[in-house]
């Protein structure tokens, strides 16, 4: 039987620019968004190996997000998040990913708006 993996890597706090939004003006103007990752994998092997080769290159998947989010343009958080949660999945080692994505003075009154999505990595297709 096997178990969801307790291990975690957090990338917290990163501030990037990018358009989102459905008003004219944010389609125009880039605007700031928080994004906090939670990559969830089994880094065991890598604490024992002590070897890069062995953990999650969060280096890389930073940079990964990073070219996503500068480059996007999306009506919604919403999709925006997902997108950054396919980006951590793209390694296998990843099998579960927590986004939460802020979006600053999105609404009058109110410091952010959130979002906070869990993804999972697929299953691998069963060959009969």
């Amino acid at each position: 039987m096997e178990h969801e993996p307790l291990d975690r890597i957090y990338i917290e706090d990163l501030l990037l620019r990018c358009i989102v939004g459905i008003r004219d003006w944010e389609r125009r103007e880039r605007q700031n968004v928080h994004i906090n990752v939670t990559l969830h994998a089994d880094l065991s092997r890598a604490a024992q190996s002590d070897a890069i080769s062995d953990t999650v290159d969060y280096v890389s998947v930073k940079k990964r997000i990073v070219s996503l989010v500068e480059g996007s343009s999306f009506y919604l958080i919403e999709t925006l998040a997902e997108r950054i949660a396919g980006v951590c999945l793209e390694d296998e080692r990843v099998k579960r990913v927590d986004v939460r994505l802020e979006k600053p003075g999105a609404l009058r009154y109110a410091r952010s708006v959130a979002i906070e999505i869990t993804r999972f990595q697929p299953e691998a297709a069963s060959v009969d």
